[in-house]
């Protein structure tokens, strides 16, 4: 009998490259969500710094160059939160859409498995049938002979 020759084996071995792409990808956008929570995490801080500054500010005398240049820095910062939120819901939507191809991928691949387990499956039955009818043939032989050797 013939060896086991999978011909979608080509199909395989690009399904698995492009799960393993497809990984890849998520993990990136895992590692870019989490750069850009800490980033907002670091903005919120600064913020939550800027506000005791100025509310400690306010307890003493009223000095009105420190307190715009308090109001300036403190505009910037809620700028910075609002465009750090804004890249954080753009990672997590990327991650998500990473997560849907990885699952695709993953599916394309499993199916490609599935139809080389499938054609084992049948190849080894074949292969099996081949060896009992060889077999069977044998013992026919066999038989003959004897009947031959003891009329």
């Amino acid at each position: 009998m013939k060896r086991f020759r999978f011909t979608l084996r080509p199909v395989a071995t690009m399904r698995a490259h492009r799960q393993l792409l497809a990984r890849e990808a998520l993990a990136a956008a895992a590692v870019a969500q989490r750069r850009g929570e800490e980033r907002l995490a670091a903005v919120r801080g600064r913020i939550t710094e800027l506000e005791d500054i100025i509310r400690l500010s306010r307890q003493g005398s009223f000095r009105a160059a420190e307190a715009a240049a308090f109001g300036q820095a403190y505009r910037r910062e809620r700028a910075a939160e609002t465009d750090a939120q804004k890249q954080v819901a753009a990672a997590r939507a990327a991650v998500e859409t990473r997560r849907e191809a990885c699952v695709e991928a993953n599916r394309q691949l499993e199916v490609v498995v599935h139809l080389e387990e499938k054609a084992r499956t049948a190849h080894q039955r074949e292969a099996q049938r081949v060896e009992q009818a060889e077999i069977d043939e044998i013992a026919g032989q066999r038989a003959m002979r004897l009947r031959q050797a003891f009329p």
